[in-house]
């Protein structure tokens, strides 16, 4: 599996860019407005989502098929991240005993987000965005090497 140098760097504005809205929605929505945190927390979820489908969708994959059907995918691999990271704070804190703050931390925000990262830089590249990077799939089909075509056209 090759990787485009561009493809990384796109990938990965676009989630500093989801991070930065979840993060800034989720402030203000908790300390700024009041909220639950768990309602401020899923809404900043959501736009931290839309915020990197359309970083990805517009710029790293550009030229790629946009649509309902790539946000709902795009959406459940990042649920599936998410869900990556509450698995790793588990295994440490509940399976090995890791009970203090510094080790939820670690476990959920450095080494759950290393492989959440990586499950949804997979699953945006061949479940959202189908195929590998690069330049974006040919819009007409190619005539075989070998093969007539009417002169007519």
């Amino acid at each position: 599996m090759s990787v485009a140098r561009s493809e990384v760097i796109g990938f990965t504005l676009a989630g500093i860019c989801a991070y930065a809205a979840d993060l800034g929605l989720f402030v203000w929505l908790r300390s700024g407005l009041g909220w639950d945190p768990i309602a401020a927390k899923s809404l900043s979820f959501v736009a931290g989502c839309t915020v990197a489908y359309l970083g990805n969708a517009f710029w790293t994959y550009r030229g790629r098929r946009v649509g309902w059907r790539e946000y709902a995918v795009f959406f459940a691999v990042n649920i599936a991240g998410a869900l990556v990271q509450l698995l790793c704070i588990a295994v440490s804190h509940y399976g090995l005993g890791f009970t203090s703050s510094r080790a939820d931390t670690l476990s959920g925000a450095v080494f759950g987000m290393a492989l959440a990262t990586c499950l949804r830089f997979w699953g945006t590249r061949t479940l959202v965005f189908g195929g590998s990077g690069g330049s974006p799939p040919e819009r007409h089909s190619r005539v075989e090497e070998g093969s007539r075509t009417s002169w007519t056209g």
